[in-house]
């Protein structure tokens, strides 16, 4: 066998479950694309609000702070804002209850977001226990361990091809042919595609596209200190972004993986959403894009050995998560592989087994 183990996708987590396994021996890790993190890992708002998702995924993001906090500059200040309209109520109180939300008035939220209209804008929520994730700092930390304990992260190969073999699998791929005796599936929006090559069950994972858009700063503002804003339900979220802002429509359209791109007309309708909230029209985009986010049918992560094939390892799933979990994620993928006992207790350990899908 060339390698101990073999992770299929080079985003997040691909590459923190390459950066644990190679403590554990020869990790070989094959990204489809040209770079690392390419498709929705690159398209990420960045941000680590833990409190965000199903109980499930909450616990592993809460997992995963520690190591978030264990290294400088990874993490720093960035806040949440909700704003809603009067006929909004009974969603705002919602979001402003499960995400917990401090209620704040229209003028103090006109105070640290002064393109707030007062004339739209009836209720307004504030939490600071948001924070911006330097995504490129943890993608390339957690490479440079990867190769420092002697893992091959190969770029450019696409897999064409997986057969089990004696001991292990043997995966082609544009970049050549390689063995391992475990395989890891952490392929992203294809994740249910490399598991039929693999002859494995497929979990009935669903890539969901959302659009963004960059605009230049309102009226020439310094938007460096804004929380992220959104509105409840999250029909739209505006983010600062380099001195710049991130806008989406924070749509779920269903789509086949590929390389996703925006929607124009999504885009604009998720424009308008946000224009109507705030009193600077949005003149012109700097730049537009897409991602796609993916989920099982709980939208809770699939980590662990897969039922029928225990050398089938799932790390997928991450929906709109990944960053915020890959820490806990990842190690949880080196515990189950190393027959350690992981320290996030057996219930949640269960909640994110392939084997909830029988």
């Amino acid at each position: 066998m060339d390698a101990d183990f073999l992770i299929i996708g080079g985003g997040i987590a691909g590459i923190s479950a390459a950066a644990r396994l190679s403590d554990l021996g020869q990790v070989i890790l094959l990204e489809a694309e040209d770079t690392l993190a390419h498709h929705a890992s690159s398209r990420s708002a960045a941000l680590f609000e833990p409190r965000y998702g199903a109980q499930a995924v909450v616990g592993l993001s809460m997992a995963s702070e520690e190591y978030f906090r264990s290294i400088p500059g990874v993490l720093s200040p960035r806040g949440l804002m909700l704003v809603a309209k009067a006929d909004a109520r009974g969603a705002f109180e919602h979001d402003l209850k499960t995400m917990e939300f401090d209620p704040i008035s229209v003028a103090e939220a006109r105070a640290i977001v002064p393109i707030l209209n007062p004339e739209v804008v009836a209720m307004a929520g504030y939490a600071a226990h948001a924070e911006d994730v330097d995504t490129d700092l943890l993608i390339q930390g957690f490479a440079r361990e990867a190769k420092g304990h002697g893992a091959q992260l190969v770029t450019k190969a696409r897999v064409t091809e997986i057969a089990k073999v004696s001991g292990g699998w043997r995966v082609t791929s544009a970049a050549g042919e390689f063995t391992a005796g475990i395989l890891v599936n952490a392929a992203g929006a294809w994740v249910d595609q490399v598991a039929v090559i693999a002859g494995v069950r497929p979990l009935g994972f669903t890539p969901y596209r959302r659009s963004m858009a960059r605009i230049p700063a309102p009226g020439g503002l310094d938007v460096s200190r804004w929380p992220m804003m959104f509105g409840p339900g999250e029909d739209w979220y505006a983010k600062p972004d380099a001195g710049a802002l991130i806008v989406s429509p924070a749509e779920e359209h269903l789509m086949e993986p590929h390389d996703a791109w925006a929607d124009d007309m999504v885009l604009a309708e998720g424009l308008a959403r946000y224009e109507e909230m705030v009193t600077e029209p949005v003149a012109r985009l700097l730049a537009s894009w897409a991602g796609l986010r993916t989920f099982s049918p709980d939208r809770v992560l699939v980590i662990g050995r897969d039922v029928r094939e225990p050398s089938f390892v799932w790390l997928a799933g991450q929906g709109g998560y990944g960053f915020q979990s890959c820490p806990a994620a990842s190690l949880l993928v080196a515990d189950l592989i190393g027959g350690r006992t992981s320290e996030l207790g057996t219930d949640l350990v269960a909640a994110l087994s392939p084997a909830r899908f029988g």
